[in-house]
């Protein structure tokens, strides 16, 4: 059983037990504390969903959350604890990889921490906050210290006040310059938002103790690409006030794609593959596909991994492992997910010989072909009729009710998206 599974099965009983959802009926809220979590299941375990997919279903069917509020105690309540990631374009800066460097290999970054370590030796931080002579100074676990703050109740327009009393918190990277503090969180798998806590504790702990300006920074590394967001705090009183400052994508390998070169990959297929006997991918979001894959070069992994490592539900897990099969980039032997030989080769490439494969290996399938063919002869994405058309003319493996062949449809549509992506920055 998965770590969300566990999760969801001991927070029900103690729904049940406490009668949470009567009590914040009542009084808008709930507070417990880490000693009665742990008689269900250890509270660090229990408490921490980085990202919206994460929280248990009994919390996001009654739009409820979780924040720590003091080193030993948590408050549930409707409130908004997430922010979406901002669909970011633009160009990526390439870095360059000091040469005297021996000790990390930039091709094999399999942790947040190394990540963050190349992002530092490379400049990429410098160039960002646009410090010179930056430092590392804090960072790993400390107290949040004493602050109140109002945050947006996602049921209607008021605010909830709540108020923290030395919560334990983590911090990625501090880094400092000149000028100002950047507090830092740094994850290496891809998902669609995150917990601003991660940024809002350390930055009023951190607030409250320089004079220079707090700088909260998200940094995702993926594919080779460390993607950046500086975010604000409107009102320093306010979690909800977040807003995106900044952001920028950098890289060490060379990554202009030329519009010509993926012409060049469509243009030279002359032979499809076979549909594969798995299920057709129900898999939007193809960047998570690629973190899939390099989750499975670094690790020895099975589902129940698969769902703990990006806190999916069973059904999602299985949606990006099979959308990975049916490319032919994993297999799965006796419950364990490998890379084949082909998704080694890719994974071994560099950015832009990857990209390209991962173009070719989409476009090789006969529905992906036609729809990027009215892409591209139209110069705009076909509706979703257009494409169910071209999928019901390509005999797909178990795709027969037209509900299903529309939900799939929004797959092709965003793995399409993602190939023009990688040249939008020409074609606009």
């Amino acid at each position: 059983m998965s770590a969300y599974k566990y999760n969801e099965q001991a927070w029900e009983q103690i729904f049940k037990d406490y009668h949470i959802l009567d009590k914040i009926k009542e009084q808008g809220f709930f507070e417990i504390t880490s000693e009665e979590i742990n008689k269900y299941r250890e509270a660090r375990l229990m408490t921490k969903f980085d990202n919206s997919e994460a929280i248990p279903k009994i919390l996001s069917e009654n739009n409820l959350s979780i924040l720590p509020i003091s080193s030993s105690s948590y408050m549930l309540s409707t409130f908004k604890t997430y922010h979406n990631f901002e669909k970011i374009k633009g160009n990526i800066i390439q870095v360059n990889f000091p040469q005297y460097i021996e000790s990390l290999d930039y091709n094999k970054i399999t942790s947040e921490a190394l990540a963050l370590n190349c992002a530092y030796i490379t400049k990429i931080l410098e160039d960002f906050l646009e410090e010179e002579n930056l430092v590392p100074t804090v960072s790993g676990k400390m107290g949040s210290g004493n602050f109140n703050f109002q945050i947006k109740n996602i049921n209607n327009s008021e605010n909830i006040t709540v108020e923290v009393k030395n919560s334990r918190i983590e911090i990625d990277g501090g880094y400092e310059g000149i000028n100002s503090l950047a507090v830092i969180e740094a994850k290496n798998k891809v998902s669609s938002d995150f917990l601003v806590r991660q940024l809002y504790y350390p930055y009023r702990l951190w607030k409250n103790k320089v004079k220079k300006q707090v700088r909260p920074i998200f940094i995702a590394y993926s594919n080779d690409i460390f993607t950046l967001y500086e975010y604000k705090f409107k009102d320093d009183n306010e979690y909800s006030s977040i807003e995106l400052v900044k952001f920028q994508k950098y890289s060490i390998d060379d990554t202009k794609i030329t519009f010509d070169a993926i012409k060049e990959i469509y243009d030279n297929i002359t032979k499809f593959t076979e549909e594969p006997k798995v299920p057709f991918p129900q898999a939007d979001n193809f960047n998570r596909v690629i973190n899939i894959c390099e989750l499975v070069r670094d690790n020895e992994i099975n589902k129940k991994d698969v769902k703990d490592t990006y806190d999916f539900v069973e059904r999602q897990a299985d949606y990006y492992t099979n959308a990975a099969i049916y490319l032919g980039l994993i297999k799965k032997e006796n419950e364990i997910f490998q890379l084949t030989s082909y998704g080694k080769n890719i994974l071994n490439m560099n950015y832009k010989k990857r990209q390209m494969e991962f173009v070719k290996c989409i476009l090789s399938h006969k529905v992906f072909y036609n729809v990027f063919k009215i892409c591209f002869e139209q110069s705009e994405m076909p509706s979703n009729k257009m494409v169910v058309n071209c999928m019901k003319e390509c005999n797909l493996y178990k795709v027969n009710s037209d509900e299903t062949f529309y939900r799939r449809a929004s797959t092709i549509k965003s793995w399409i998206d993602w190939i023009i992506d990688l040249v939008r920055e020409e074609l606009d």
